[in-house]
């Protein structure tokens, strides 16, 4: 293999430029040559695509966002689409492919795979969705983001009688909320593992007050479980304190990454051309325990969603 490329695509994560970096640096030391392609699939299908030299990556390591952009291309499941992306890559003479992003990313290299182009997928999404990983690139940033701001609300939530409401991203995984809770000392946190039954939080935030005499509480919710401006209505109507609903919305996603992520981008990056020099398809790049692993990506996108049911209990017993 001589050629590859790289591509960003769904939503973009810190430690997606670090990753890029690394896929081009790696690559170019081992006698590659690397090219970008903008725009995800997208810019797959319409030809964006260009060589890129070490000097093309200085720096962006210390970035958010992905500086080869992303989209969106539901098109990209009929074959004449993917067909005109085979065409276009072997126009530049590309035989294999790194692809960063979650799920919907995995699918699409799976479907070129199997098309004749060697593609291996780099984990990159904030809501720690892949359940292949342990940790995703982009999700210790948008943790620290989440925690910095849910801080400042404590604070002015701790100078009045207030229940600060805070919805965090996740829409189908709820680590973001459950991580923030616990390093924030929520008192209340909500997600689709939890459920959510308004009469029981509503109560049990009585209890804190009545019981534990606080005069403040804090609940972090998952995205799309309920309208939160709403429920702080109730909780200002039906308990003593005064509720207020913060929804953080995309400023999850921005953001200088933590050198955790950079270092996790770093080595996953390396990882893909690893696998791509030995003429390995169809496969992902994975954390699990202390090792940078891989495995393929059928496999990853069916594993058992994971519970966190360890991480709930802990939350209970600390409240």
């Amino acid at each position: 293999m001589k050629k590859i490329g790289i591509l960003t695509s769904g939503g973009d994560a810190p430690g997606m430029n670090a990753a890029i970096r690394s896929v081009v640096r790696s690559g170019i030391s081992q006698g590659l040559e690397v090219y970008g392609i903008y725009n995800g699939y997208e810019g797959l299908v319409n030809n964006n695509i260009r060589q890129l030299g070490r000097g093309d990556v200085s720096d962006i390591i210390i970035q958010g966002g992905t500086v080869l952009g992303s989209a969106r291309l539901e098109e990209f499941k009929l074959l004449e689409v993917r067909e005109k992306a085979v065409a276009n890559l072997k126009l530049h003479g590309i035989e294999g492919l790194v692809v960063i992003g979650g799920d919907g990313t995995y699918r699409g290299a799976m479907a070129l795979t199997e098309m004749g182009i060697q593609c291996i997928g780099i984990p990159g999404t904030i809501d720690n969705d892949i359940v292949s990983t342990d940790y995703s690139i982009g999700f210790d940033t948008a943790l620290n983001t989440v925690i910095q701001n849910v801080d400042k609300l404590r604070d002015t939530s701790s100078s009045h009688h207030r229940c600060s409401i805070v919805e965090v991203m996740g829409n189908r995984c709820g680590d973001l909320a459950i991580f923030a809770g616990i390093t924030t000392g929520a008192e209340v946190i909500i997600t689709k593992e939890t459920g959510f039954d308004e009469s029981v939080v509503l109560e049990r935030l009585r209890h804190i007050e009545e019981i534990k005499r606080k005069r403040h509480a804090l609940v972090i919710i998952s995205e799309k479980i309920t309208d939160v401006d709403l429920f702080a209505k109730k909780v200002s109507q039906f308990t003593d304190f005064s509720g207020r609903a913060t929804v953080l919305g995309h400023i999850q996603r921005g953001g200088s990454p933590t050198a955790r992520d950079r270092i996790l981008a770093t080595q996953y990056g390396d990882k893909a051309v690893e696998l791509l020099r030995n003429d390995i398809g169809g496969h992902c790049v994975s954390l699990r325990g202390d090792k940078i692993v891989s495995i393929d990506i059928n496999e990853a996108l069916n594993l058992p969603k994971q519970t966190r049911k360890d991480m709930f209990d802990l939350h209970d017993r600390l409240v």
